[in-house]
């Protein structure tokens, strides 16, 4: 799907952009932390997840506490060695600060792994969360005619998992630092309540400078989480297309294509890193000229003996564990950017899911009624944005084990019908009666190659059934796949499918899907395109045994064998049904050419009627000849030939052909 790349706008820059910003939150975090609809999460869940976080809070709120006793500590302990110089005090201190740092490194690995746990919860959770929204009620289907919505597949497997590791880091610091903030401030004020006002208000300009330099790391980090997604899915593209691509030797096209996409990722990270770079400059600078304020200030007063050394000391401790805090913050606050960016991403994905799946108001949708036989009545089927009429006052029905075939001009809408069936699209009026989904099966022109193994393959969308190998064996015989074996080892082994399987291999593999399901009713749309006349024919002639009911979507006129009913789509959204043997009477008088009308045989020309005087006798018809007389085609009259069916000329006249080695002529019959 084409990537629209958005820009992204500072969260804080407006009132509106935070409250979009908060509403984002809102949707993602809501339904884990705060879950209102019935069913959303099982309550001894919640309790569990609450009851980590205050617990991670506490350890925080713990880890702070210890800090600030340390630095009360190493304060005294200076004093002791440099005033007092006792031994006893100095080793009871010293055991004490040890003691101390053992618990700030136990209460800083366990607050890291709780955080980290619940960090990993929420990511299973949400995870689990957005892909039932996305695999329910055809999302996934759905979600791809929003243009708007970039790289589904992306926003799945890449963007969940740090959104809920970015969030618990950035809570879990924020509410760290400023606790460690607050405390080395009420240190310093009972210190000198001048250094203290003073770096106040050097903390209040800092953060205004800092909160500008994340703001425009948020737009970078958004270009560049959206220009990592263009790559990804240009790489993507090339693997899916290989085939084609080296069929159009368009390597030189797709590396100027990946290439040009990388250009634009390498920009981004360019100016990622030079806006880094000047966030860390500025982070240094302003870390560094709190840790030299305090000596600039208060040394002056120790050397005049006004002020004791450890307090000097506990105030520069202060003011550096207070920079250390102050610098993390503002980290945290450039790599929030990220968060934002993921956040507003799945708040936006989530939100599209959930659009698509709600039937919109106000417009009228087919009603759709499930009884056991296939059947449209006064359907007008539209596109799902309304904006074009594919077929208009639909109504016929299909009875039990017969064949319908759906023919027209390409981009009719013919493959459009077999959407409404499945229910896909249901944009329009009347009432379509169908069978339940489970009881249908659908075989489209490229079939759907599972990740599997052979017998999985096989087996789908039902692979809880039991069959025996030799059973499946029987199955692949039917289909002309029986050398399929003979290529893995078994009905067990898991290959890439899709890549050692030609299309006609793969086509033949979903007619043994349909042996092995045996529906009620079959759905095909251009299902044996890829398939020569004996196979087609063998595969119909199977599926006919089967007796069930069955719609086809085809062009080659070989179709009409095995259908007894045709609705032929045109270009003005009309139709018409009719029977097979009246559809080729009609299309034979429409193309019937004029008496006397010459036809060209073996470079010559010759009337078409002194042919068919001359070829009612006994010597017969070649093939050629017959191909001259009806709208078959030269392969398919070959193929009759050889199954020794008739064949019916524009005129209506009966041939057979004559297998005598003397003859071997088409006669009449």
């Amino acid at each position: 799907m084409p990537t629209q790349v958005v820009q992204a706008q500072p969260i804080t820059n407006t009132s509106s952009g935070f409250t979009q910003f908060w509403e984002n939150v809102k949707a993602i975090a809501g339904p884990y932390w705060y879950p209102i609809s019935p069913g959303e999460r099982a309550f001894s869940d919640v309790i569990r997840a609450w009851g980590m976080l205050v617990l991670l809070v506490l350890l925080i709120i713990a880890l702070v506490g210890a800090t600030v006793f340390n630095s009360f500590v190493n304060r005294y302990l200076l004093d002791i060695i440099i005033g007092e110089k006792d031994l006893d005090k100095f080793i009871k201190t010293l055991i004490l600060y040890g003691v101390a740092l053992i618990l700030v490194t136990l209460l800083v690995g366990f607050s890291k792994f709780l955080r980290k746990q619940i960090a990993l919860d929420w990511y299973q959770w949400l995870n689990n969360h957005i892909l039932s929204k996305y695999l329910s009620n055809r999302a996934y289907y759905k979600i791809n005619f929003k243009s708007d919505i970039d790289n589904p597949d992306q926003r799945l497997s890449q963007e969940i998992e740090p959104l809920a590791s970015n969030a618990l880091s950035f809570s879990a610091t924020y509410l760290e630092k400023v606790l460690e903030m607050i405390a080395f401030l009420i240190i310093l004020w009972s210190i000198s309540q001048q250094v203290a006002i003073i770096l106040i208000a050097y903390t209040v300009v800092g953060n205004l400078i800092a909160i500008y330099l994340s703001q425009e790391l948020i737009k970078i980090n958004q270009e560049e989480l959206e220009s990592k997604a263009d790559y990804n899915y240009c790489l993507t593209h090339v693997r899916n297309h290989a085939e084609s691509i080296a069929f159009f030797q368009g390597e030189n096209q797709e590396l100027n294509i990946i290439r040009r996409k990388f250009s634009h990722l390498v920009k981004d990270a360019q100016r990622k890193i030079n806006w880094e770079r000047n966030q860390d400059l500025f982070k240094r600078g302003y870390q560094a000229a709190i840790q030299i304020f305090p000596f600039i200030v208060l040394g002056p007063l120790e050397l005049k003996g006004e002020m004791e050394f450890g307090e000097v000391t506990q105030a520069a401790i202060a003011c550096n564990l207070f920079a250390n805090a102050l610098a993390e913050l503002i980290n945290e606050f450039g790599t929030s950017g990220r968060f934002s960016s993921y956040a507003e991403r799945l708040a936006e994905f989530s939100n599209a899911l959930e659009a698509v799946t709600k039937q919109p108001e106000n417009v009228s949708i087919i009603k759709t009624i499930e009884e056991n036989h296939l059947a449209f009545e006064d359907v007008t089927l539209q596109t799902p944005n309304y904006e074009q009429v594919i077929v208009e006052d639909l109504s016929l029905s299909v009875q039990l084990g017969e064949g319908l075939l759906i023919v027209g001009p390409s981009g009719r809408g013919k493959s459009s019908l077999l959407r409404a069936i499945a229910g896909l699209w249901n944009a329009g009026t009347g009432r379509l009666v169908r069978p339940p989904l489970e009881e249908v099966l659908f075989l489209p022109q490229r079939p759907y190659i599972i990740l599997g193994t052979l017998r999985e393959q096989l087996l789908y969308p039902n692979t809880n059934r039991k069959m025996t190998d030799a059973e499946l064996k029987e199955v692949l015989q039917q289909v002309n796949l029986q050398n399929l074996l003979s290529r893995v080892d078994g009905f067990d082994t898991e290959v890439p499918w899709e890549n050692i399987l030609s299309l006609g291999e793969q086509q033949r593999l979903a007619f043994a899907r349909l042996l092995v399901t045996r529906p009620s009713f079959t759905i095909l749309d251009e299902a044996t395109s890829a398939l020569d006349l004996k196979n087609e024919g063998n595969l119909y002639q199977q599926l006919q045994s089967t007796k069930t009911t069955f719609i086809s979507v085809g062009h080659r006129e070989s179709l009409f064998d095995y259908h007894q009913w045709v609705l032929e789509l045109s270009q003005d959204s009309s139709w018409q049904l009719i029977t097979v043997q009246d559809y080729r009477k009609q299309k034979t008088s429409i193309t019937k050419p004029a008496t006397n009308t010459q036809i060209k045989i073996n470079n010559s020309y010759v009337d078409k009627s002194q042919l068919e005087s001359e070829n009612t006798t006994s010597e017969g018809l070649s093939h050629k000849e017959m191909n001259a007389l009806t709208y078959y085609s030269l392969s398919t009259i070959r193929s009759k030939a050889s199954k020794g069916e008739p064949i019916t000329t524009n005129d209506g006249l009966i041939y057979r052909y004559d297998k005598d080695p003397k003859v071997l002529k088409w006669v009449i019959a």
